[in-house]
């Protein structure tokens, strides 16, 4: 053991949630649980080695779906205000998005999967304390998104499972890269 092994977050002390929202919360918990597990018995170093041509590592696809996840669940409690403007953003800005797909000096993978479970708390309590799924909020001004789209609850829970699925994906390339094991097969 490493003290870097991926861990489930412990949801049994928080709101029971049944119908849909359970639903969601179970497919999502489902594609965590394979990114997380990309990560098992690797150190800091292995976490944060590139094993492709692209840019991205074990640690740092963590951090930026920890991001993603917790952005997102802001913006159902409090809308497009809660995610800024991407067409304002400075050079700066994107530089620091950038840095949300490298673990950086000083950061640890056992850190970053810490942080990814209690965003997973917190999710779990928002979605459980949610009086329904439907609530609608205009998306941030950005150029991927349609101009006055407005997403619900629902279909951010949809992009959420939908981000972290493509990014297991992602990883699981990456650690077969880097020493041959899979999470599946």
């Amino acid at each position: 053991m490493t003290g870097n092994e991926p861990t489930t977050p412990d949801l049994a002390e928080h709101p029971a949630v049944t119908g849909e929202p359970a639903e969601w919360l179970e497919a999502l918990a489902k594609h965590r649980h394979f990114l997380r597990f990309t990560t098992r018995d690797l150190t800091d170093e292995q976490a944060g080695l590139r094993t492709t041509a692209s840019e991205l590592c074990l640690g740092g696809l963590i951090k930026h779906v920890t991001a993603v996840e917790r952005n997102w669940v802001d913006f159902i409690l409090n809308g497009p205000s809660a995610m800024g403007d991407f067409t304002a953003m400075t050079e700066a800005d994107w530089a620091r998005r950038a840095d949300e797909f490298r673990l950086l000096p000083g950061e640890t993978l056992a850190g970053v999967l810490a942080e990814y479970a209690e965003v997973a708390r917190r999710t779990h309590d928002v979605v459980a304390t949610l009086p329904h799924l439907d609530t609608a909020w205009p998306l941030p001004k950005a150029p991927w998104f349609e101009a006055g789209a407005q997403w619900s609850a629902r279909r951010v829970l949809m992009h959420i499972i939908s981000e972290t699925a493509q990014h297991a994906g992602h990883a699981d390339i990456i650690r077969e890269s880097l020493d041959g094991a899979k999470s599946m097969g």
